[in-house]
């Protein structure tokens, strides 16, 4: 009897729900997404492409490609690390990702251990295209469906179809999911072409199989039925591969075959791997390996060395186009193994657009507020539910429906940092509102705070500082330190070529566009003196916000979006992905606030100084967002200048009332006026925000 059984640690897979829209009947909604889905196109006319059409033109190319396998952690820390981490190997630009599938975990859950979450979250979160592992075994027919269609739900497109692992020792006939073909066969029949469907192939035959020759005919009829490409089991010499495939090829198998490469990275790690997988380790590995068994590091080496050099020798074959590493959740090793082979990509590409996408190709979207720019996780997470985005313009945004964002717990919107790492970098003590303007202009400049310690994230951010904010440095370091906290900014871009590394995007050929934008938190005396010299800056546009929505100022239409960002490119209309939104923003102001509670305050104990300054924030501050539209020139800094000096004036004004009434009340002798000791005046109390510091006496 031939059974598809595959090691749980290396090629299973799991589901995700977090992110689930709400599903309508099965056949229907496949079908219509089917249909659009092969019609997908950005906003350049570039049309979507299936994974196995992507993994042809490379290998047709020669351009060689890699993929990425994890699995899911048994924590929610866990699940936020491994998120983390693979937002830094998908830098090094993988074809895809997949996700075992971890039949004890509840893999088609909602749990954020679950494989279906983990998928998801790569999916919709890291931006990389995602593969789920599923396994048939013990499962029913609508067990089945209700993990495919929530897999279609959160964007998933590709599936691993295995057959899984027994329950217990021996395997009991199901009376339909036995094997992989039999759920490669019903995913065709139900939901046709939607999902791309792999399935693993064994170079030195399965386990259980009766034959070697017996294991190809089975490989034959997964692939009959309606498999897109194979992954391999892992093996140890090139040549146990190009057999393999050589023998694939003679009995009319043509589909892409990928080699699984699983670097050695520990002696008994690399024992226990074998055992699960039945596979056999040739003897020179093994003594190599055991002579060194007790040093870490040099079987790691080994490991690296070993898996370069297979690879090395399959490319050279000129046969074998890319490979898929099974990374055991872990960094070091695959990294360098692609650096040494030189296919990790160390310069990133011109972005698409210029915020973050996903690769939910559900998600038809080219357009999105500005405010988000830096937290694009939240964004994806409060329009989950949309059935469809603003495609080529925002349009009326009379009532958009954000979901609330309370769920600062999920995995896949945590703070990557823990408790201590974040009190270390945002003030192991807040006395006063200095330190956190001292917070944020550490964060700018990338200088340690007065404890010594980086900045590296501030609540608005999830990410490091663009690329461009190098254009407005100086200004940002400068305003920051002053009590203008700014969340979000961008320079003005005059017509600078679409593949610019700072500020390009887009296709080639083409050129982009901005309007000085920013963004800032600052106090309320502030905020007066703003207001009153705008009518000076008649082509800024302004939208002030307190917390609990009282302040509601604005120069500009209540509900049409403003254009900061747009490019032009060749046989295109224009393209104009960013927009400033005066209701979204209303929805980002309650986010923005609470994230000065919910990621800074409650690092705090409630009845302490910290906790007092960071709630007198949230209470006296406001979020202003700016937009210059004297294009290309930017007034912004100006127009905070005059604000400064306003403000500067009014408190030389309130100085001096206090010196008269200092001196009415006798509270000063005239000798000590006429003298000039004024000792008394440093207990002038100068309200918060004060951009001028204590005015000269």
């Amino acid at each position: 009897m031939v059974i598809d059984r595959v090691s749980s640690n290396l090629t299973s897979s799991t589901t995700m729900s977090s992110i689930a829209s709400s599903a309508t009947s099965a056949e229907d909604s496949d079908n219509s997404i089917l249909n659009s889905s092969s019609k997908t196109s950005d906003a350049f006319g570039n049309c979507f492409k299936r994974l196995p059409m992507r993994i042809q033109e490379r290998m047709d190319s020669g351009d060689k490609f890699f993929s990425l396998e994890f699995f899911p952690p048994k924590t929610s820390s866990g699940a936020a690390n491994l998120l983390g981490r693979m937002e830094r190997m998908a830098q090094g630009g993988p074809l895809f990702v997949d996700i075992t599938w971890h039949s004890k975990g509840d893999p088609g859950s909602s749990k954020d251990t679950s494989s279906t979450t983990i998928a998801a979250a790569a999916c919709n979160y890291v931006g990389v295209e995602t593969m789920l592992h599923m396994a048939c075994c013990n499962a029913t027919e609508t067990q089945l469906d209700k993990w495919l269609r929530k897999a279609k739900d959160v964007g998933v497109k590709n599936v691993l179809a295995l057959r899984g692992d027994p329950i217990g020792d021996r395997w009991e006939t199901q009376d339909q999911f036995n094997y992989a073909v039999d759920l490669v066969r019903h995913i065709r029949k139900k939901y046709g072409d939607y999902f791309v469907i792999a399935v693993a192939g064994y170079p030195t035959g399965h386990p259980e199989a009766q034959s070697y020759a017996e294991d190809l005919m089975r490989l034959k009829e997964k692939v009959d039925a309606g498999a897109d490409f194979i992954i391999t089991q892992l093996f140890f010499t090139a040549e146990t591969y190009l057999k393999f495939v050589s023998n694939c090829r003679d009995i009319g198998i043509t589909c892409p075959i990928l080699p699984g490469i699983l670097p050695i990275v520990g002696y008994q790690s690399m024992k226990t791997i074998a055992t699960l997988s039945k596979l056999e380790v040739p003897q020179h590995i093994l003594d190599a390996v055991h002579s060194i068994k007790d040093n870490d590091e040099a079987v790691r080496r080994f490991g690296v060395d070993h898996a370069v050099a297979l690879v090395r020798t399959l490319f050279d074959t000129g046969d074998v186009g890319g490979m898929h590493i099974y990374t055991m959740n872990r960094e070091a090793a695959p990294i360098e193994i692609l650096r040494r082979l030189g296919m990790w990509r160390d310069t990133p590409p011109v972005r698409a657009l210029p915020w973050k996408l996903t690769a939910n190709h559900q998600r038809r979207e080219d357009v999105r507020p500005i405010f988000w720019s830096s937290r694009p996780r939240s964004y994806v997470y409060r329009t989950q539910d949309w059935d469809e985005f603003p495609n080529g313009r925002w349009g009326d945004s009379a009532s958009p429906s954000f979901n609330d964002i309370s769920d600062y717990y999920l995995f896949y919107l945590k703070c990557p940092y823990t408790r201590d790492e974040q009190r270390r970098m945002l003030g192991e003590e807040i006395a006063c509102e200095q330190d956190v303007y001292d917070i944020f202009h550490c964060y700018i400049t990338h200088q340690p705070n007065k404890n010594g310690y980086k900045v590296l994230r501030i609540p608005w951010n999830e990410e490091e500082l663009a690329p461009e904010t190098d254009r407005v440095h100086v200004e940002l370091s400068k305003w920051n330190k002053l009590g203008i906290l700014t969340t979000n900014s961008q320079p003005n871009v005059n017509c600078e070529p679409s593949t610019h590394p700072q500020v390009g995007w887009g296709n080639p050929g083409g050129y982009v566009f901005q309007k000085a934008y920013l963004e800032f938190f600052t106090c309320t005396e502030n905020v007066e003196c703003l207001k009153e010299v705008l009518a000076e800056f008649p082509m800024v546009n302004c939208h002030i916000l307190n917390n609990d929505g009282k302040e509601n100022y604005t120069n500009c239409h209540s509900m049409e979006p403003i254009a900061v960002t747009w490019g032009v490119f060749p046989g295109k209309e224009i393209v104009q992905p960013t927009v400033v939104d005066p209701i979204s923003f209303k929805y980002w102001k309650d986010e923005a606030f609470d994230l000065w509670a919910e990621q800074w305050g409650k690092l705090y104990p409630a009845d302490s100084r910290s906790r007092r300054v960071i709630d007198y924030i949230i209470g006296n501050y406001c979020l202003v967002n700016l937009v210059d539209n004297e294009f290309p020139g930017n007034c912004l800094w100006s127009l905070l200048e005059r604000m400064a000096e306003v403000r500067r004036l009014r408190l030389e004004a309130a100085h001096k009332d206090w010196l008269s009434e200092a001196h009415d009340s006798s509270k000063f002798d005239k000798a000590s006026l006429d003298s000039g000791d004024t000792a008394g005046s440093e207990e002038i109390d100068v309200p918060p925000g004060d951009i001028s510091k204590v005015v000269s006496t």
